[in-house]
């Protein structure tokens, strides 16, 4: 699959949080997320294993016991059931990778 940029497609999870999936094939699925300075995503956990990169901003992310503010270029990885959150402490942009593919991020089709 490829994918050109777009500046559409994004969902809004989160008030201030917005999700877009960019591509996905039968075992793994890549998001990006912006994040307005001062949002959070509320502690939770799913079964998917999550993997991440900040490409911009500053957030402060918790996995399981673990926390660390992180800034461009620090990365994460969240094995599946393990509860974790962020707050973005500046306007961020990360990418994230789930395995399996997360069905509800998957495209609505029309």
């Amino acid at each position: 699959m490829i994918r050109k940029h777009s500046e559409s497609g994004y969902d809004t999870p989160i008030p201030g949080v917005e999700q877009k999936t960019l591509v996905y094939g039968e075992r793994t699925l890549m998001a990006e997320f912006l994040l307005k300075k001062g949002k959070r995503v509320p502690r939770h956990s799913h079964s998917h294993e999550q993997t991440g990169y900040l490409v911009r901003g500053r957030i402060r992310i918790s996995i399981g016991p673990e926390h660390g503010d992180l800034g461009p270029g620090d990365s994460w990885s969240i094995p599946g059931n393990v509860e974790h959150g962020a707050e973005a402490l500046e306007d961020s942009v990360a990418l994230e990778v789930f395995s399996p593919v997360r069905e509800d991020y998957l495209p609505k089709q029309a």
